[in-house]
């Protein structure tokens, strides 16, 4: 008898059997003739090789055991001991399959389901058919078990069968938690238990892929089991803060929606959104995130969420509207019209007071104002803030109009009003003092008073304001000024008479000179030559300047004429053919010509040409920027450089 690993193999007088020492079967059986081969005598075993050895009489027979252990996981399968079997079949999947299978039922069978379920989910076997096995069951732990392994085991790649699994295991996580909120146990360790599970499951990162891009079914799925927590779990998850910020505003929780559009997200638009309602609930909070967020937001885009503001109700606490308005004007330095309009339109309405100091602040150069003039008057109008008014209309250039408004609050303010126009407008200056007279005079009856405009206007005299007196009034009021007005007349006379005398003393001295220049002289000599074309001067009618510089005619005038406007340079070559003209005529008729004429002629054309030296005069200067060489000389200039 020889033993091996799984076999006894026994020597009989005409044979060899080998025995299973698992489940002991006889396996193999070898007959040995005896007429043939004689008696068997023995059997051995080689240590080092494995080989058996058998001998009889006559012969010697080898026997090689091959793959002694290929049905031992059956063995070990049908007497249940299924880690051993796993242990023989690891290197063949069918077979290990089978193994797994049987455990799976054996532990279903011992209803150990969870246990049985782990196993079941790394089998080949149909996924529905175990599914059902499991949806049987009163209890869905296995179930959830078998889904969860499943999921576990695919491959990336694998999207559609993911997000089923997935929305399977929300679907059972809900049915539990759901089942335990009817059993009033929403607070017991066991429903927190698996809310956690459940939240646990939503954030590993593959469940987390598959439903960033399906999370609409999940909202639903959520939302049709009525877990608002988990709802907002989830959203959270998925950093879809538009809807946490809208279930908390549903559910009137105002500061835990800031809070969360504040501290949990960087999307501005969200602040747009949601800016309307907080303003109406929670205003100063609101506004400090606005504050907190600076340039990061558009004022203009927030205006719906201002205009929302409710100031009697929140008056209290301050306007928090104008604050940020303030805010976004002061530190930030806006511009915008619609923002300093409605930063107005609070003013008027809630905050007088500061309407005048914003205005003041704006200045009165409408170049710089940032506000509509116009829409600032007519809000100023409609709630009777009456200075304000006055301001605006002296913006708008309006001065009688803001005197005429001032007047009706007061009269140093309406003379403030008159002081605005420049210097140069003397009679709109004189017409708005006037205006205020007149209103002293006959409104408020004050003589007296309006006798003092005069020192404060230097404009108006007593005969501009006379007439606004009633017929009958005391002298004494303004005989005073009426004597300081005919002083000044006086003052006056002498003073004309003083620019009379220096006018006729002034005109005198022009009549002498322009009667010695007349008879002023030059020399000219005979090898004198033209300024401009170098030739001899005597050759042809010339011009001598003061300065000494000569010029022939046809030359100055040739220098002369471009520069000239084209009115003048026609009138110039009119005067030209006149003078050419006569002197044709006058080589023919001697006697019939006028040298009176042809003097006017001739001092026409010098005037036009011969004002000045083209050299030392204002000609040269306006000539600066002409170029050296004219346009229709730069392509010979051009070819002469080449």
């Amino acid at each position: 008898m020889v033993m091996t690993e799984f076999h006894v193999l026994i020597l009989f007088n005409d044979r060899l059997k080998a025995v299973c020492t698992l489940n002991e079967q006889t396996i193999y059986d070898d007959v040995y003739p005896n007429e043939r081969f004689g008696k068997l005598l023995g059997i051995c075993k080689d240590p080092i090789r494995g080989t058996v050895w058998t001998y009889t009489t006559n012969s010697v027979f080898k026997y090689r055991i091959v793959h002694e252990d290929r049905d031992v996981w059956q063995m070990y399968l049908d007497m249940e001991d299924f880690e051993t079997a796993k242990d023989y079949c690891r290197d063949n999947p069918s077979q290990l399959d089978k193994v797994l299978t049987k455990q799976a039922q054996f532990l279903f069978n011992k209803n150990k389901y969870e246990e049985s379920a782990a196993l079941y989910a790394i089998t080949q076997n149909s996924f529905e058919e175990i599914a059902l096995k499991f949806i049987r069951l009163p209890q869905k732990e296995a179930l959830k078990t078998f889904v969860m392994k499943k999921l576990s085991s695919l491959r990336p790649q694998d999207k559609t069968q993911i997000t089923m699994l997935v929305t399977w295991l929300i679907e059972l996580y809900l049915n539990q938690l759901g089942e335990l909120k009817e059993q009033n146990q929403d607070e017991s360790q066991e429903y927190i238990a698996i809310q956690e599970y459940f939240r646990t499951f939503l954030g590993q990162p593959k469940v987390k892929d598959c439903l960033s891009n399906n999370r609409g079914v999940v909202y639903d799925l959520i939302a049709s089991h009525g877990d608002v927590e988990d709802m907002v779990f989830f959203a959270v998850l998925m950093k879809d803060y538009e809807r946490v910020i809208s279930h908390h505003l549903q559910h009137e929780n105002y500061k835990r929606a800031l809070e969360v559009l504040q501290n949990k997200q960087n999307d501005v638009e969200l602040y747009y959104k949601f800016s309307p309602i907080l303003m109406q609930y929670t205003p100063k909070e609101t506004v400090d995130a606005w504050i907190k967020q600076g340039r990061q937001l558009d004022p203009k885009k927030l205006i719906p969420a201002l205009v929302q503001y409710d100031q009697e109700k929140y008056k209290q606490q301050g306007n928090e509207a104008i604050r940020y308005l303030e805010f976004c004007v002061q530190q930030l330095d806006n511009k915008d019209t619609a923002i300093h309009n409605y930063l107005v339109s609070l003013y008027a309405k809630i905050q007088p007071t500061n309407l005048m100091i914003y205005l003041e602040m704006q200045g009165e150069n409408s170049d710089n104002i940032c506000y509509d003039v116009k829409y600032a008057l007519r809000l100023c109008t409609e709630y009777k803030h009456t200075k304000a008014c006055v301001h605006v209309y002296c913006i708008m250039g309006l001065y009688e109009e803001a005197v005429d408004m001032a007047l009706s609050v007061d009269v140093e303010l309406a003379k403030q009003m008159a002081s605005k126009p420049d210097e140069d407008d003397v009679d709109i200056r004189k017409k708005l003092w006037l205006r205020i007279a007149r209103h002293v005079v006959e409104e408020e009856k004050d003589v007296k008073r309006a006798m003092e405009f005069l020192h404060d206007c230097e404009l108006l005299k007593i005969e501009d304001i006379l007439p606004f007196f009633p017929d009958f009034v005391t002298i004494d009021h303004f005989k005073e000024a009426i004597i300081t007005s005919l002083q000044e007349y006086n003052q006056h006379i002498d003073s004309l008479k003083d620019e009379m005398e220096e006018a006729t003393q002034s005109a005198e001295e022009i009549r002498k000179e322009i009667q010695s220049f007349r008879n002023k002289y030059g020399f000219v000599k005979a090898e004198d030559k033209c300024s401009a074309c170098n030739y001899p001067l005597m050759v042809r009618a010339f011009y001598l300047f003061p300065c000494q510089h000569k010029f022939h005619m046809d030359c100055l005038i040739a220098e002369v004429l471009p520069s000239l406007p084209s009115s003048k340079k026609t009138q110039v070559e009119g005067l030209q053919r006149k003078l050419a003209e006569r002197d044709d005529n006058r080589l023919r008729k001697p006697s019939s010509m006028s040298k009176t004429s042809d003097l006017e002629v001739k001092t026409q054309l010098d005037n036009l040409v011969a004002s000045e030296c083209i050299f030392c005069g204002d000609f040269m200067i306006r000539c600066i920027d002409k170029s050296f060489i004219e346009d229709d000389e730069w392509i010979t200039a051009e070819q002469e450089w080449e």
